[in-house]
């Protein structure tokens, strides 16, 4: 259990980019969460937080139900729910923590939550520019449909008539939709055949090529890890690991005591 072991005595700095002329080269992050603490009501949910996420990255956030991975993904999208209370999210060198989610969202963080939220009564192309309103400068409905070439098909159904793997789909085009710079996905694979999951890793590869950080949260852990570059996983609201995917991988004792897998 020494990776286990290695982690909790891992420090992670607080992230100070005022001191330097020069951020690029004195950040070693483009997604940096620092002791993030949050609550729902008295519940106390993610218990001191951090990890980093490199430009381009794809990183798996794992554990447990209830270890506080989706609760993690909102404080990221500076949602209203879980309540954070103490802690520092940086991206792109801009201080996310002082946001609200509109604005974290105008500066490059989308989030597809697990239920998708398609609009109903809108058909596809709908759901997509109406993403690009507020923020005409993301991708293009055409270069989402080329990405997806089942929504392209299907661009005048109403959205919410897809099956569920054409509506992940759609959740992830409206994402791409903004001016995104980082994906959070929570459970994108549930309820999906494995062809489906084939096509939107294939697809989420196609969307690292082209720069765009990605955190997953993803109960097939096993699926989630062959994609990611890093994993995190977390237990009881804190990290107990922080590595390579292929460490995890390798790693039976660990996958077990952490992953039930």
């Amino acid at each position: 259990m020494t990776l286990i072991e290695d982690t909790k005595s891992k420090v992670y700095e607080k992230p100070d980019f005022s001191k330097h002329a020069n951020v690029a080269e004195t950040s070693p992050a483009f997604l940096s969460v620092w002791d993030i603490h949050a609550y729902y009501g008295e519940s106390y949910i993610v218990q001191g937080v951090s990890f980093n996420v490199h430009e381009g990255e794809i990183l798996a956030l794992l554990g447990r139900n209830g270890a506080g991975k989706t609760s993690t993904l909102r404080s990221i999208a500076r949602l209203d729910s879980p309540q954070v209370t103490q802690g520092e999210i940086w991206l792109d060198h801009k201080h996310l923590h002082s946001m609200n989610s509109h604005q974290a969202a105008i500066n490059g963080i989308q989030l597809v939550p697990e239920d998708r939220r398609i609009i109903a009564g809108l058909t596809v192309e709908e759901n997509i520019q109406l993403a690009r309103i507020t923020e005409p400068t993301g991708w293009s409905a055409e270069r989402i449909f080329e990405l997806f070439p089942r929504l392209g098909e299907r661009r005048k159904q109403e959205g919410v008539t897809l099956s569920g793997g054409e509506q992940q789909m759609l959740a992830i085009g409206r994402a791409l939709a903004r001016d995104i710079k980082v994906l959070l996905l929570d459970e994108p694979y549930e309820g999906l055949a494995p062809v489906i999951v084939d096509e939107i890793e294939k697809t989420l590869n196609i969307i690292k090529e082209q720069g765009i950080t990605t955190v997953i949260v993803e109960q097939n852990a096993i699926r989630a890890l062959m994609l990611a570059d890093r994993a995190v996983i977390l237990d009881t609201g804190q990290v107990v690991f922080d590595g390579t995917a292929q460490q995890v991988l390798d790693d039976e004792a660990l996958r077990a005591e952490y992953l039930a897998i």
